[in-house]
């Protein structure tokens, strides 16, 4: 279902994207902002992994460094019949995790050693099963598609901004302002709500994983918990990263609910209960 959820959604913003490119500039304006995004974001899908795990200055661990976190992924990994990724930590109080790399080949995991302190292995192994999920299930690679067609509209909105929107179009200047300013925002929309649907597909495959969806439930509510009382000072000044996160490191206060990147994680918890009880599990 999430699949579908997501194709929908690509469907939806590919055609917000034709549609608004043929009102902002026309086929030829349309084209040189597609160029433009997609070669910003195939620099993007290549190097994203390195730029974020330098972002927040992730130092890669080995079996030697940090045995028993690496012994959690690589016990992982192999469950999941996936190649054992990368792993790192990153030197931060706040409880969270990321995964990035653009296939199961070139993934990395990332822990913060504020996740490390306050959970127990068990939750430990749910929250690094629902980012292996999300390497299983290549997000990354949806995620940039998103952001590919999403840039091309904001290069659309900025070529009209600056040079004048095709004026021959059904709705006249008036349709060319609303473009604008509304393509933009829901391509914005659009992503948060890929984003959302991705994260509860990782969490059905991390339950799946690690063999207790309950593992992952418990660590959810740990994490929410203390991502509220503790800053992520690298997160709040790149706030673009947030959708990576297991659970949203900004702040409430700093963020609306409606523009959230994650859905709210008392959902997430009922959605592992009821798996939990499918499955038979306490």
């Amino acid at each position: 279902m999430n699949g579908i959820k997501t194709g929908i959604l690509l469907a939806g913003l590919t055609a917000l994207f034709m549609g608004a490119g043929f009102l902002l500039g026309g086929e030829g304006g349309m084209m040189i902002a597609l160029v433009f995004a997609c070669a910003t974001n195939l620099f993007a899908y290549w190097n994203a992994d390195k730029i974020v795990l330098r972002m927040y200055n992730a130092k890669e661990v080995t079996a030697q460094s940090a045995p028993g976190f690496y012994g959690i992924v690589e016990q992982l990994a192999r469950r999941a019949q996936m190649p054992m990724p990368k792993v790192y930590i990153i030197d931060s109080d706040q409880p969270n995790a990321f995964a990035t790399g653009r296939n199961p080949e070139n993934a990395a995991v990332a822990a913060t050693r504020g996740l490390l302190r306050i959970l127990d292995n068990e939750e430990i192994a749910g929250v690094m099963a629902h980012e292996l999920a999300h390497v299983k299930n290549r997000d990354t690679l949806i995620m940039t598609v998103t952001a590919t067609i999403a840039g091309a509209l904001s290069m659309l909105a900025n070529f009209a901004l600056f040079f004048g929107g095709n004026r021959n179009n059904p709705l006249g200047i008036i349709g060319t302002i609303a473009v604008m300013i509304l393509a933009p925002v829901a391509a914005m929309l659009v992503q948060m709500a890929i984003s959302r649907t991705r994260e509860y597909g990782a969490d059905a495959g991390g339950a799946e994983i690690c063999g207790n969806p309950m593992w992952l439930a418990r660590a959810l509510e740990k994490l929410e918990q203390g991502s509220r009382q503790i800053d992520n000072e690298a997160a709040e000044a790149n706030p673009a990263t947030a959708h990576m996160f297991i659970v949203n490191p900004l702040h409430a206060h700093s963020i609306d609910s409606l523009f959230s990147t994650h859905p709210k994680t008392a959902n997430r918890v009922q959605k592992l209960r009821e798996i939990a009880g499918i499955v038979g599990r306490p």
